[in-house]
C-alpha cells in the first residue's frame, strides 16, 4: 500500500551520481488558508498556489535570514501576486485582480509586469531584491531563466497547484569541482532533465516525496537530506502598524481619524488580524517621531 503525501513540508535532496541537488516542496493546508482568503477565480488560484509553492522552494539550498518573496506587479488585470516564506518556514500570499482576467493567464502578456525576488530582513533593513525577466507565460520557467542569469548555473523548476495542493520541484546542477561523480560526466545534467520531463502536475501532485524520487532519480542514487515543517504564518504586527501609521504623517492619520470617528483600523490582507487605534493611541505613536524606513504592513 502506497504511503500517503505529507503536507506542508520542504524536502531538501542530492542526486549525487548526477551532481544534482534539489528541494521539493508539497503545500496542504498553508495553501488552502491562503487561497481561502478571497474568490480567486481558477486561473489565478493556479498562479498563486505556484508562488507560494517556488517562495518555499527557493529557501532550500539558501542561508535565509528574513523572508523570501516572489512579487508581480502589472497594470494589467493581474495587478498584484505575492507569495512570501520566512526563515521560520511561515508562509503567506494574496492576488489582486480586476475583472476579467486574461484567458489562459500568460505572465509574459501582462501589460507593464515586473516580477522581482526580494530577500532579506525588513527589520534590519538587509534586503536584496532581483529582477526576474518574464519570457515564459508560466512563473517555472521564469525562475529557470532567473537561476541560469544570476548563477550561471542550469536550474529545473516544476510547479503545479488545485484547490487542495501546492507542490514544486527544484533541480539545480552543483559547481563542477571535481569533488562529484558527475563532474567526469558530461550527459549528468541532461539526463536528470530528461528525467524530470516525464513527470506531470497530477503525478506531482499525488506522489510522496520519498516515492516520487525513487520513481525519477534511483538510478541516480537520491538520498533525502532534510525535511522542514511549513506552515501559514503572517509577520504583522501591532508594531508593524504602528510604524506604518507614523511615517504616513500627522496630517493623514488625523484625517483617518475624523473619517472613521476616533479611531483607526487597520486590517492585514494576509492573515485578517485586526489592529485598532484611538485618539489617545495616535497620539502617542505620533509623538514618537517618523521612523525611517518603516515597512508596510502588507509585506
Amino acid at each position: 500500500m502506497q504511503s500517503q503525501p505529507h503536507d506542508d513540508v520542504l524536502h531538501r535532496f542530492l542526486l549525487p551520481r548526477a551532481g544534482v541537488r534539489g528541494a521539493l516542496v508539497r503545500l496542504g493546508s498553508c495553501w488552502r488558508e491562503v487561497a481561502g482568503r478571497a474568490e480567486y477565480p481558477p486561473t489565478l488560484r493556479t498562479c498563486l498556489g505556484e508562488a507560494l509553492a517556488a517562495s518555499a522552494l527557493l529557501t532550500g539550498n539558501i542561508k535565509l535570514d528574513g523572508s523570501l518573496s516572489i512579487e508581480l506587479k502589472s497594470s494589467s488585470a493581474l495587478r498584484l501576486l505575492f507569495a512570501e516564506c520566512s526563515d521560520q518556514g511561515h508562509l503567506r500570499g494574496l492576488a489582486r485582480w480586476n475583472e476579467p482576467l486574461p484567458e489562459p493567464l500568460a505572465l509574459d502578456a501582462l501589460a507593464d509586469a515586473v516580477l522581482a525576488i526580494t530577500l532579506g530582513n525588513v527589520e534590519r533593513g538587509q534586503r536584496y531584491q532581483g529582477l526576474v525577466e518574464l519570457r515564459h507565460a508560466g512563473l517555472a520557467e521564469s525562475l529557470e531563466n532567473y537561476f541560469v542569469q544570476s548563477e550561471q548555473l542550469p536550474a529545473r523548476i516544476l510547479l503545479a497547484a488545485n484547490a487542495e495542493h501546492a507542490v514544486g520541484l527544484m533541480l539545480q546542477k552543483m559547481p563542477d569541482e571535481g569533488g562529484h561523480a558527475a563532474a567526469a560526466d558530461d550527459d549528468a545534467w541532461n539526463r536528470v532533465v530528461h528525467l524530470t520531463a516525464t513527470l506531470g502536475p497530477e503525478e506531482l501532485i499525488a506522489t510522496p516525496a520519498d516515492a516520487l524520487l525513487y520513481r525519477l532519480y534511483h538510478e541516480e542514487s537520491a538520498r533525502l537530506i532534510d525535511t522542514r515543517s511549513l506552515a501559514f504564518g503572517c509577520s504583522c504586527s501591532r508594531e508593524r502598524v504602528t510604524s506604518m501609521l507614523r511615517s504616513l504623517g500627522r496630517d493623514e492619520v488625523e484625517a483617518a481619524l475624523a473619517a472613521r470617528g476616533d479611531e483607526i483600523e487597520v486590517v492585514c490582507e494576509f492573515c485578517a488580524q485586526r489592529y485598532a487605534f484611538d485618539r489617545i493611541d495616535a497620539e502617542h505613536l505620533l509623538s514618537e517621531g517618523a521612523v525611517p524606513g518603516a515597512p508596510d504592513t502588507a509585506q
